[in-house]
């Protein structure tokens, strides 16, 4: 199984593009700007877009992706998401005023988009891959996602704050790597709070929830550009900071978008 990373960053700036991963060449993980670095080939053999939730930096490439190579398709692009994160798309984008139905477009019964409503604890199978939505902590409904192949886990936290049943959950996978979001650094550990997202400080706290003596390479992503060398600071003190925390001892980096990992 291959993981691209399209986007990984928490906004936009020159070479940060939001959140997206390319899982081998048919699945995309969320869609944000960072789709746009797919060709047009690339885009037309996506099949299915799994969503972690309704915020912007996570959906701002779908419409768009849609729009560019829909009449290339022969079958509607599958959006998988949560109930609550596919109303969201229908009110507020695929509305006909901010963006056109495609979901009833060109036609109801050849439409260029379906929608697909997923739950916590549910599984797909989707060629030799199994797809999990994963419990998420979040200001609306979300989720994270674990995509399982022949070798392990690539799981991802979502946007999230504190989230025990996450853990819950990981410790029983095969975990090949983790993918988690630390969009604010400790000086903004208040705005993080309150919009539902990780500082370093909290994070190191949320790494206790792994299972004794399990590692595997933790990749920090969603950092604010402005923010990014202050936070990777903070998580790289852990060892000092925090000696006897799970963060400790951990290989963890910083996630770029343009990676690509064979799992």
């Amino acid at each position: 199984m291959k993981v691209r990373v399209l986007g990984c960053s928490g906004a936009i700036a020159r070479d940060c593009r939001t959140t997206s991963f390319l899982i081998d060449h048919d699945v995309l993980i969320d869609a944000g700007t960072g789709v746009g670095d797919l060709t047009l080939d690339e885009m037309c053999a996506v099949e299915h877009v799994f969503l972690t939730h309704s915020h912007l930096d996570h959906i701002a490439a779908l419409p768009l992706m849609v729009d560019a190579v829909g009449a290339r398709r022969s079958v509607p692009l599958q959006i998988h998401a949560l109930e609550g994160t596919i109303a969201a798309l229908r009110r507020h984008v695929f509305n006909d005023t901010i963006w056109p139905d495609f979901s009833r477009i060109p036609s109801l019964q050849a439409p260029r988009i379906s929608f697909h409503a997923l739950a916590v604890g549910q599984t797909l199978q989707l060629a030799g891959r199994q797809i999990e939505p994963l419990p998420a902590v979040h200001s609306v409904p979300a989720v994270g996602y674990a995509v399982t192949g022949s070798g392990g886990a690539w799981v991802f936290s979502g946007d999230t704050e504190r989230n025990p049943m996450f853990w819950q959950r990981v410790n029983q996978l095969d975990v090949a790597m983790l993918v988690i979001e630390t969009a604010f650094s400790n000086r903004e550990k208040d705005m993080a709070l309150r919009s539902l997202h990780l500082s370093p400080e909290v994070l190191a706290q949320e790494l206790d929830g792994i299972a004794d003596g399990r590692r595997y390479p933790i990749y920090i992503t969603h950092t604010k550009p402005t923010e990014t060398e202050l936070i990777m600071t903070e998580v790289r003190r852990f060892d000092q900071t925090q000696p006897h925390s799970s963060a400790a001892g951990h290989d963890i980096r910083w996630l770029e978008a343009g990676q690509e990992f064979d799992l």
